[in-house]
């Protein structure tokens, strides 16, 4: 997704150098791109991420912020992932990273959501969270109706902090649970903008909101331009409609219609696409919109009505099956 690419880009030239703020992204970086996992009995933080970029500074925010070194590795694309990731792993000091950033709290439990202290912190900090989870595992879709930032969490804990820490940002997100994977949700044009801007992506926000607007003006002309056309459409069907009623009742009547009924009709033949107030501009002398109509509808009924005495079809026989008479 080139707009996630984007997002993410930027992102990473984001640099907050409190200390607080540092130990927020690189928690959240590594509550969502990976977990706790034991190795050869030790407890071991492994996470998995999309870019070799991320990877490197993820490894030195670790070393700069908590003096463990971790290991990089490189896993190729797979037929599950077709893209290939990088590992940050850290082996050698694992449990004590990981309750430093509160994956694990004191009785050496993992916590399943995110640590209190980062969802209750300054909105500086709450920032930091969203870049850092938006980094591991965020996508931005383009702007239309089915335009969304998301999160994949993974726990519904998870996702439930995120919530939380948006709407302290005043930002309406949503938790959501498909095919048993956690997503938090962000649909709102204005609430995308918003945690764009909060995360630190302001380019990328700017690019969005102008990329919605044009959508939103090349949507409002192609609506009116289909509403016109279905207009015309619809006028010009039942101007096919009406021209073959009319030419069969005066098939039915033949010489029996009245002068100003048969002056009717073929105005309404001689001028098929034109509306009723412009036949009636057509007649000698001018006639309104309501006395053509009306001239017309009764000749239509005369004929109908004899077409019913005598057991024939209808003037509705004339009209075309396609024509939306309705």
């Amino acid at each position: 997704m080139p707009l996630t690419a984007d997002v993410k880009a930027e992102l990473m030239t984001v640099r907050d150098p409190r200390p607080q703020a540092r130990v927020a992204e690189v928690t959240a970086l590594l509550r969502f791109s990976g977990g706790l996992h034991s190795i050869a009995g030790k407890m071991a933080i492994e996470a998995e991420l999309d870019s070799e970029a991320l990877a490197r500074r993820a490894a030195r925010d670790i070393i700069e912020l908590y003096g463990v070194r971790p290991e990089l590795g490189r896993v190729q694309a797979s037929s599950s992932r077709q893209e290939g990731h990088f590992i940050v792993r850290v082996r050698e000091g694992g449990e004590t990273l990981a309750r430093q950033t509160g994956l694990l709290d004191q009785r050496r439990r993992p916590v399943r959501g995110l640590p209190n202290k980062l969802t209750t912190g300054s909105r500086d900090d709450l920032s930091a969270l969203w870049r850092g989870a938006f980094l591991a595992a965020g996508t931005l879709t383009d702007p239309g109706r089915s335009a969304a930032l998301e999160v994949t969490c993974p726990s519904s804990e998870v996702a439930m902090a995120l919530v939380g820490a948006a709407h302290r940002l005043d930002v309406a997100a949503k938790a959501r649970e498909v095919r048993a994977v956690h997503r938090v949700v962000v649909r709102d044009g204005d609430a995308i903008r918003a945690i764009l801007h909060a995360m630190g992506a302001q380019r990328a926000a700017a690019e969005w909101e102008q990329l919605r607007q044009r959508r939103e003006v090349r949507a409002g002309v192609n609506r009116l331009v289909n509403f016109d056309d279905a207009n015309l459409r619809r006028s010009a069907q039942a101007a096919v409609a009406a021209c073959a009623r009319v030419e069969r009742a005066m098939e039915i009547l033949g010489e029996d219609i009245p002068d100003h009924l048969r002056e009717a009709g073929r105005l309404r033949l001689a001028h098929r696409e034109a509306s009723l107030d412009e036949l009636g501009h057509h007649a000698d002398p001018p006639l309104t919109k309501d006395a053509v109509a009306g001239r017309i509808r009764r000749l239509l009924a005369m004929a109908d009505k004899r077409a019913e005495d005598e057991g024939i079809p209808g003037t509705d026989v004339g009209i075309p099956a396609d024509a939306d008479v309705s």
